[in-house]
């Protein structure tokens, strides 16, 4: 089965309500699967923790590097919970489609960092279970290479002026809809770069924004699981079709499988394994 593919049968498993309270049976069937798919390529471990007494699970899968060596860890992240009411292919399905893939990948041939694949849950509640999981590593003077955040991967509209921005940025930017955006913390400036060029050179268009301040000036650049992140220091970024500055079935019952662009999706997904590679 190629990629795009492996991609699509993903989102028909996890497309579905899936709120932690309000579906909580799709949200447990989402859980298992990923958590079946991550134990193909080693053993997944569950961080817990707490919220309003129900006790909530991001699923973690540690995969080696390709040699015995000191190196952080790339850490790979997605949210795989959904607003109430919303199937959620787009927010996020795809970002949790292309983790299991890059995991695929990954274990099938390990690069010169260790990696860290993390279905985080309870993003759409304020960032909880990443805001948990950063706090965490921080406690215990974990290094990490880099923390990507895949974050709605799957929007795809070429149509002018189909992309719109927080004031001032569309000076700089496109006004068509067609690109995957990075946006990280200052420190990740040349991963940026590197990881952006790489995206383009598997055809797909990129486009990257360096935040300062942890992204309180501009505060749309903080809303997925890298903000955790940037605020406990570590460097970080957001893989992003740039969710309501483009889609707009954000957040609504029309965010299905059929408003995706599976070959957009693809083209990512694919950028990113080798973007990721030449770290």
């Amino acid at each position: 089965m190629d990629l795009k593919e492996q991609l699509h049968t993903h989102l028909k498993q996890i497309v579905r309500d899936r709120d932690p309270y309000l579906a909580s049976s799709g949200h447990f069937y989402v859980q298992q699967y990923i958590r079946e798919h991550l134990a193909q390529w080693g053993t997944v471990e569950t961080h817990e923790f707490q919220i309003r007494g129900k006790t909530h699970q991001n699923l973690i899968l540690n995969l080696p590097a390709s040699a015995k060596n000191q190196k952080p860890p790339i850490l790979i992240g997605a949210h795989y919970d959904a607003v109430p009411g919303t199937p959620g292919a787009d927010d996020n399905a795809t970002g949790v489609a292309a983790l299991l893939e890059l995991a695929r990948i990954f274990a099938a041939e390990p690069i010169k960092y260790p990696m860290q694949f993390v279905a985080f849950d309870m993003e759409e509640y304020g960032l909880l279970g990443s805001q948990q999981y950063a706090a965490d590593l921080k406690k215990q003077g974990q290094p990490i290479r880099l923390m990507l955040s895949l974050e709605m991967l799957g929007y795809c509209d070429s149509t002018p002026g189909s992309q719109r921005y927080p004031a001032g940025l569309e000076r700089f930017y496109p006004n068509r809809g067609d690109f995957i955006a990075l946006i990280g913390n200052l420190t990740a400036i040349p991963d940026l770069i590197r990881l952006s060029s790489n995206i383009r050179k598997v055809g797909t268009p990129a486009e990257w924004l360096p935040v300062p301040n942890r992204g309180l000036i501009v505060r749309q650049t903080r809303l997925s699981d890298h903000a955790p992140f940037w605020d406990n220091g570590y460097r970080a970024m957001m893989v992003t079709d740039t969710a309501f500055m483009r889609n707009p079935h954000y957040h609504q019952t029309s965010d299905r499988i059929d408003t995706l662009d599976l070959d957009f999706l693809t083209g990512v997904c694919r950028g990113l394994s080798e973007g990721i590679r030449r770290l």
